[in-house]
């Protein structure tokens, strides 16, 4: 890192930039067809009335080298909220400079700060380099728990039974 390097949470007018940067995330897990964010949607469900994740952005001089989205969720066990680390990337261009591992430590030292008693995040099983990088971090795997998940239909068919008692 020889020009100046920054970390800052993005605003609204840095939607096309945090877009660009999911698509090249979702190219580079082999899931392009997966994308469906707009810059509407992600200015409707960043920055409205009720945002449901942060944005960091990595920057080094005047070009923006990576990203990390984060949102807090809440263990029981610990009565703490956590971060859960959604996605964080860095253009291949500038992997392998310490970007990836500055924006761990933004965000770890966000959780000190907040009062966090996890950072949890998940990882692709075949995405050995990511899993070398959180180990070098610190991080250890959870064997013991399974990622669930359900999308669109199955939250539909869920949300249209009834509940106990209702008619």
């Amino acid at each position: 890192m020889t020009q100046k390097f920054s970390i800052r949470f993005a605003t609204n007018a840095d939607v096309p930039t945090v877009l660009r940067f999911i698509k090249e995330l979702a190219d580079y897990e082999k899931l392009p067809h997966e994308v469906t964010a707009t810059e509407e949607l992600l200015r409707q469900n960043l920055f409205g009335e009720r945002p449901g994740a942060e944005v960091l952005l990595a920057i080094q001089g005047e070009i923006y080298v990576g990203f990390a989205v984060f949102f807090h969720n809440f263990s029981t066990f610990l009565g703490k909220p956590g971060i859960y680390l959604e996605d964080v990337y860095v253009s291949p261009e500038f992997r392998g400079r310490g970007y990836g591992k500055a924006l761990m430590i933004y965000l770890a030292r966000i959780a000190r700060e907040r009062g966090c008693g996890r950072f949890e995040y998940s990882v692709l099983d075949w995405n050995t380099p990511s899993l070398d990088f959180y180990r070098s971090l610190g991080a250890v795997s959870m064997n013991d728990w399974t990622v669930q998940r359900m999308t669109r239909d199955a939250i539909e068919d869920l949300a249209t039974q009834k509940l106990p008692g209702e008619s």
